[in-house]
């Protein structure tokens, strides 16, 4: 790596997403906010701090955006040394039993939390390979650790993504990329602020299931990536780490 390096952060136009980018800017770190709407306001307030920021409009359910994404860090930075695949499908989604779902809102949150993650990667380690090493962060659910019914395709969108980081992890070490995932719990984010149902299910019941017994917030998921991504993390590799306040015990 670069002695600044450049980290692009999917899903970054606010909540978690812009948390994650904050905390790695906060670092020293030259940040590409990638979202499927428009990162001009994250971007705007990152720099506003003194950050250096860009934007990309991607969608990273679609090859060739993912590529394009790719391609701005590289032209507007010079590389690329850290991927967090934050963009997903939960907060608007509706707790519903497996019959109810239906092959169409399947394949929606299967494209974006599964594919999307396989497609950026696999537009990321070329350009990774080219600086010599780099570092992916996956974020995964604490759910797949608790088996949450009633959100059959989040649970197993996001159990997948366990399974590719293992896998990344042995097939890209040998190139000096790390690839760990994080698996955060139940986390107020801007999205779920506004999904009143997501909020009546399972904001209580979480904070009474807690060790440290309190409200989950997208900086707790932050400061986590940030140290994953940073040179304290070096020989961590293939990792999941469950940041959700002492509920699911590894």
């Amino acid at each position: 790596m670069t002695d600044k390096p450049v980290a692009i952060v999917t899903g970054a136009a606010q909540g978690i997403g812009l948390a994650i980018a904050r905390a790695l800017a906060q670092n020293g770190t030259r940040v590409v906010v990638a979202d499927a709407n428009s990162p001009d306001n994250a971007v705007a307030q990152l720099r506003s701090e003194g950050f250096e920021a860009s934007g990309v409009i991607a969608n990273v359910a679609d090859e060739a955006s993912a590529q394009n994404m790719i391609d701005h860090a590289v032209d507007a930075h010079g590389g690329l040394d850290i991927l967090v695949n934050n963009a997903g499908i939960f907060t608007s989604l509706l707790p519903q039993p497996l019959t109810d779902i239906t092959l169409t809102e399947w394949r929606r949150v299967m494209s974006v939390n599964m594919d999307g993650v396989f497609l950026a990667v696999k537009a990321a380690v070329p350009a990774m390979r080219r600086r010599g090493g780099g570092c992916i962060v996956n974020i995964g659910s604490a759910t797949s650790f608790k088996g949450n019914p009633l959100m059959l395709h989040y649970v197993t969108s996001k159990s997948a993504i366990i399974g590719m980081t293992r896998a990344l992890s042995r097939e890209l070490g040998a190139d000096g990329i790390r690839v760990n995932c994080i698996a955060p719990g139940y986390t107020l984010s801007e999205g779920l602020l506004q999904n009143q149902v997501q909020l009546d299910r399972g904001r209580q019941k979480n904070i009474n299931e807690r060790s440290v017994s309190r409200d989950m917030y997208p900086t707790d998921v932050a400061g986590a990536i940030a140290f994953l991504a940073s040179p304290a993390a070096a020989f961590i590799t293939g990792q999941t780490l469950v940041v959700d306040g002492g509920v699911a015990l590894n």
